[in-house]
């Protein structure tokens, strides 16, 4: 098996837990150029939140969108957001990615700014 392949068999393994619990999620993809987070609903068919490297203000302010810094910042937007809709309680789909590096920056980030999972 490829990386690719493995990793996604990894994500099809989380999120079905995660739809056993029922719980809103909070996944994350990064490309080798940018970073996205979505909060997604329990039944999985609508996002509720969502914030990226991409958008016009974090863009603005960041040398890059592939490093831990804009990770960070992408990680205190979706917890913002997710607080603007009323979600504080969500369950973290990493999408098969290893817990290091950008994806445990935004983990980090979306904890101290008030999500919990």
């Amino acid at each position: 098996m490829d990386k690719h392949t493995t990793r996604l068999r990894r994500a099809r393994k989380t999120r079905a837990r995660i739809a056993d619990l029922k719980m809103v999620r909070l996944c994350v993809f990064r490309s080798n150029n940018h970073i996205y987070a979505q909060v997604i609903s329990a039944e999985g068919d609508k996002v509720l939140a969502q914030a990226s490297t991409l958008e016009a203000e974090v863009r603005d302010t960041l040398k890059s969108g592939s490093n831990a810094e804009a990770a960070a910042v992408v990680g205190k937007r979706i917890a913002e957001k997710a607080k603007a809709v009323g979600v504080e309680k969500v369950a973290f789909d990493r999408s098969g990615f290893q817990y290091h590096g950008r994806v445990k920056a935004l983990a980090e980030a979306a904890r101290e700014n008030g999500l919990s999972f």
